[in-house]
């Protein structure tokens, strides 16, 4: 292992981050409140930030310095969660943050960040590195690539990077559109774009699981497995967000994102080395080789749903259509749910259901890879139509763990069989608290490490794969709403699993 590689440490997170600036456009949003500057807080309290490490934020709203570190501190102590607050480390954390106010429009900010830059980069020696996080409205990314490559901040005496959330952008079209404008201003290799769930220590174990592990990889293939379940469940509805989630939808906002990365894991070869290019190639290669949709075959492979009024534990429960700021008659999928098939040698034949809507009985995101049966029953007819398949379950939130549903002898005489689990936890099996996604993610960008960040290719491939179903659902009028808010989903999505003999397993 060569001392100073990044790639190739096995204490990934023990790594500190080398001097740099954090500049934040979006500063005073959601996001960065709820999540970037605590993520950064327990770096900080981790002492994985080295002293030489600024924050800067930038929005629209006048603040000075002080203004900005009081609000920043106020987020703290309502968001900041397993990690206690330290008003010492404050002190020398809160120096650190600085702020621009300025329209992402005004080459006059773009001007006023390269002075604080600099006046920062003296003074606190982050020998000109930057990362430069979009916080901001999608529509904002390409306006602020352009602003800084126009104030020549793309480049400096150090690295510069940029980070951009999702989406990205609205469909195949767009998605390259926005790639191409990002592109010229910085390459490829610098532009990190940041899928939260892939941060997610379970994720991350997926590789641990299959690639350290003899017992595994030997099974995890079309003879063994007969289909696999991803869902990412919600409980809430849109909480506020109805207008923009009326424009996406839950095909656009996880499917074409966080659960296609999620099969891209579970099902990915393995790579040659563990480094970012060649981890990514393997995700990405998964990702082509999902069977694009034909238009006519849509409507068996895919189904949107939309939440109506329901109730729950007593409590009446309002319809998408009643929610604050949605039109009455809006046609958006709040649940979608997909049959995807990958054609190469190893998945060929095996469906993978994917599934995620809001307003569900309850909020969970797991992995379920259904084993075939054993091919001979020993213990007659009646026994092996009553068994449970065997299970491997990833749990990735809300706790994180995974498990092993086999059958065993019950005690007592005879033969009856029934399903027990080994179960791993994250929490119960380490002791320690484990990094938040945002954490793991940002520590990864600052060191240079791509390696859970989605490449171009990927990103056109995932859009490739859900681009047909959007166009077949911008000319189906659907028969919303057609599941009640605390239900599994509408009832098509049912038959779509039970045309291949399947059922959706209740998490």
């Amino acid at each position: 292992m060569a001392e100073g590689n990044p790639f190739q440490d096995a204490l990934r997170f023990e790594r500190r981050v080398p001097p740099c600036a954090l500049v934040i456009f979006g500063a005073n949003g959601d996001l960065a409140r709820r999540k970037l500057i605590p993520a950064l807080y327990r770096l900080a309290y981790d002492r994985r930030l080295m002293p030489a490490f600024a924050i800067i934020g930038i929005s629209r709203t006048r603040m000075t310095d002080d203004e900005f570190r009081k609000r920043m501190r106020s987020a703290m102590e309502e968001f900041l969660t397993e990690t206690p607050f330290d008003a010492s480390l404050w002190s020398s954390f809160g120096a650190g943050l600085h702020y621009v106010p300025g329209d992402v429009n005004d080459p006059e900010t773009y001007r006023a960040l390269g002075a604080r830059l600099e006046q920062i980069g003296s003074q606190q020696q982050t020998g000109g590195n930057v990362l430069f996080y979009l916080s901001t409205q999608p529509s904002q990314y390409a306006a602020v690539a352009r602003g800084l490559g126009a104030a020549g901040l793309d480049k400096g005496s150090g690295w510069r990077r940029l980070v951009v959330e999702k989406p990205f952008g609205h469909d195949l079209t767009s998605s390259r559109e926005l790639n191409r404008e990002l592109q010229e201003v910085f390459a490829e290799r610098d532009i990190y774009r940041i899928d939260h769930y892939l941060g997610k220590e379970t994720v991350q174990n997926i590789t641990a699981f299959r690639f350290g592990n003899g017992i595994f990889e030997p099974v995890w293939n079309r003879r063994y497995v007969n289909h696999v379940q991803i869902t990412a469940a919600e409980s809430i509805g849109v909480e506020g967000r109805g207008a923009y989630y009326q424009e996406a939808g839950a095909l656009r906002d996880m499917i074409q994102n966080h659960l296609l990365q999620l099969m891209a894991t579970i099902g990915m070869e393995p790579p040659a080395t563990f480094e970012p290019d060649t981890v990514r190639h393997e995700r990405a290669k998964l990702l082509r080789a999902i069977r694009i949709p034909r238009p006519e075959e849509v409507a068996e492979i895919a189904v949107a749903g939309q939440y109506g009024p329901g109730r729950i534990g007593g409590e009446d429960l309002a319809g998408f259509r009643e929610e604050p700021g949605v039109s009455p008659d809006a046609r958006t999928d709040t649940y979608a749910a997909v049959t995807l098939f990958v054609e190469n040698w190893r998945w060929a034949g095996v469906p993978f259901y994917l599934r995620s809507g809001k307003r569900l009985p309850k909020r969970v995101t797991d992995i379920a890879v259904q084993f075939n049966p054993a091919p001979l029953s020993l213990f007659g007819e009646d026994s092996a139509a009553a068994l449970s398949p065997n299970l491997m379950i990833v749990r990735i939130q809300p706790e994180e763990g995974i498990s092993l549903r086999f059958q065993s002898k019950q005690p007592g005489s005879g033969m009856t069989l029934r399903p027990v689990t080994m179960d791993f936890n994250y929490g119960s099996s380490f002791g320690v608290r484990s990094p938040s996604a945002y954490e793991t993610l940002l520590l990864d960008a600052m060191a240079g490490d791509a390696t859970l960040f989605a490449r171009q290719d990927m990103v056109d491939a995932s859009w490739g794969v859900v681009q047909p179903i959007l166009d077949a659902w911008k000319d189906t009028r659907h028969d919303f709403p057609d599941y009640a808010a605390g239900s599994w989903g509408p009832a098509a999505a049912d038959r779509m699993l039970a045309r291949r003999g399947h059922t959706w397993r209740v998490p």
